[in-house]
């Protein structure tokens, strides 16, 4: 039977430095040597450099195909790619009022935090440049990629040490400034590198699918994509604790809530699916790949379960084609 796990321990109670200081060893000792080597960020792939030249076998992708090398060798032949040593990786933080929630062992803005450790500190070893957009209810923030320590927990301590944003403040829609997630990754896409890297979206995706999906899929057009979705179990599924007093972070609006209806509870279940649902599909249709954390989870063994079902399926061989028809 498994025990729940502990609280995490309350990042912003400490002061910056003791903060930084937990939030790197929390990463660095849980997750040292399990992405060393030649890799393109924390999703397996090809480099941007060619490497030699082999004859074209079933499953090998089209667009690597060396028509030179095929016209030397009357034969179809692929040059492949050498995996990127230094890497440019563009994170995208949503920092709005609907993360400024938890019920779990952690807020949902405290999970963000630490997904952007993760992948900061794992990255930044081989001199890899990070940089970021930060998506606020006021507006949009942008901090240009470089390599470092002291630049990424400079990011880290500008993530900690955002305010909240107080309910209602956000305008009718929740975006008094105009930011948004399709925007910031508009905006990614113009001003983030020209060079192939790895570009990595946190949010609880809670904005209608139909204003980030598109940004997105340009974003994955050029950079490997990764989205991590932040997710709360008081978003899927609705306790019988009587009357409930909610408040929408956004909106600032409140409504009373009688949870003890087991109908109630069960329409809240099947709505929370279907939402969660239509994520998936838009991030799927985006060309995402997709990680799930949990505030009530173990973040680090999520994050380490899908990188190496990743690293198996980069891995695993193409079959080759039937025999049926083309």
């Amino acid at each position: 039977m498994n025990r729940p796990l502990p609280p995490e321990p309350g990042l912003r109670d400490l002061a910056p430095e003791h903060a930084l200081r937990r939030l790197e060893l929390t990463v660095t000792r849980r997750l040292d040597g399990l992405l060393q080597g030649d890799h393109l960020g924390l999703l397996p792939g090809p480099g941007s450099e060619p490497a030699e030249g082999r004859e074209y076998v079933a499953g090998d992708d089209v667009r690597a195909m060396d028509w030179n090398l095929t016209a030397r060798m009357t034969a179809p032949h692929v040059r492949d790619r050498v995996a990127d040593r230094e890497l440019e990786t563009w994170v995208l933080v949503d920092a709005t009022a609907s993360m400024d929630f938890g019920t779990g062992r952690l807020e949902k803005r405290d999970l963000a935090v630490f997904a952007v450790a993760a992948v900061g500190f794992l990255t930044e070893r081989t001199g890899n440049r990070l940089g970021a957009q930060i998506v606020r209810d006021d507006g949009t923030r942008r901090v240009p990629a470089r390599t470092g320590r002291p630049h990424l927990l400079g990011l880290l301590g500008t993530l900690l040490s955002a305010p909240r944003t107080p309910p209602g403040r956000g305008g009718p829609d929740g975006r008094d400034g105009g930011a948004s997630l399709g925007k910031a990754a508009t905006l990614m896409h113009r001003t983030g590198g020209r060079r192939r890297g790895l570009a990595v979206v946190v949010s609880d995706f809670l904005e209608p699918v139909e204003s980030w999906e598109r940004p997105l899929r340009l974003l994955g057009a050029r950079h490997q994509l990764l989205a991590v979705e932040v997710v709360d179990p008081r978003e899927l599924t609705l306790p019988d604790v009587g009357m409930l007093t909610l408040v929408d972070p956004e909106t600032g609006r409140r409504r009373e809530v009688p949870t003890a209806g087991r109908r109630l509870r069960e329409r809240y279940a099947e709505a929370a699916a279907r939402q969660r649902e239509e994520i998936a599909a838009g991030l799927r249709r985006a060309g995402a790949a997709r990680l799930r954390l949990r505030t009530d989870g173990d973040w680090v063994r999520d994050l380490v379960q899908h990188v190496l079902a990743r690293r198996r399926l980069a891995a695993a061989p193409v079959p080759p084609p039937s025999g049926g028809a083309a």
